[in-house]
């Protein structure tokens, strides 16, 4: 069985280092066959959560479209930016809306329940996202996902890429693709064990 991951990076930037760090992380999962659903937040646009708007407007159909990808996946693979200390708020407003009822009515929380996830970072910063990263697991745990223990925080982005936006280190990128192997092998032995 081939492994699908669905690919988001919290950040709308068009030049945005987590999306370039997020594409290396995935195309580490694509060299052992998974195929990855790659989700653009700018191609998704929300209102802010809020339950008033739910329970009026109900859930947003961009919501549910990535709803319908969290679905179809067998694992995530998550890019996070670091803003003041903490992940962006896109990123937490799109996880509140797709945890919230399905096209079907079930609840959402059932889309993330026991699937693994790997968390990326990159930030101008030295450290990486690494603050970040430490919030957004701690979301990511409560969502009921499985968070793998392999994950990476990229520093001093701003000079890591060249112009035609590849990492200029070899062992970094190497660090990279590694997380998005390391995802399909966990996924590939949890999914045998279930079989």
């Amino acid at each position: 069985m081939s492994t699908t991951i669905l690919a988001i990076a919290g950040s709308t930037r068009r030049d945005s280092f987590n999306q370039k760090v997020l594409d290396v992380a995935a195309s580490g999962a694509s060299a052992l066959g998974a195929r990855v659903l790659d989700v653009r937040l700018a191609d998704y646009p929300m209102p802010i959560y809020d339950a008033e708007s739910e329970g009026t407007s109900g859930v947003p159909e961009n919501a549910l479209r990535i709803q319908d990808m969290l679905a179809e996946s067998d694992a995530i693979l998550i890019a996070s930016p670091e803003y003041n200390g903490g992940y962006t708020p896109i990123l937490k407003n799109t996880l509140d809306w797709c945890s919230r009822a399905t096209r079907a009515g079930t609840p959402g929380l059932t889309l993330f329940a026991n699937k693994p996830v790997a968390v990326v970072s990159a930030s101008p910063g030295p450290l990486g996202g690494a603050k970040a990263q430490i919030g957004i697991k701690i979301v990511l745990e409560r969502l009921g996902l499985i968070l793998i223990p392999q994950s990476f925080s990229l520093g001093l982005a701003a000079s890591a890429f060249n112009e035609q936006g590849t990492l200029k280190d070899k062992d970094v990128e190497k660090l990279l693709r590694a997380v998005g192997e390391s995802l399909v092998g966990l996924t590939s032995k949890l999914h045998t064990a279930t079989v």
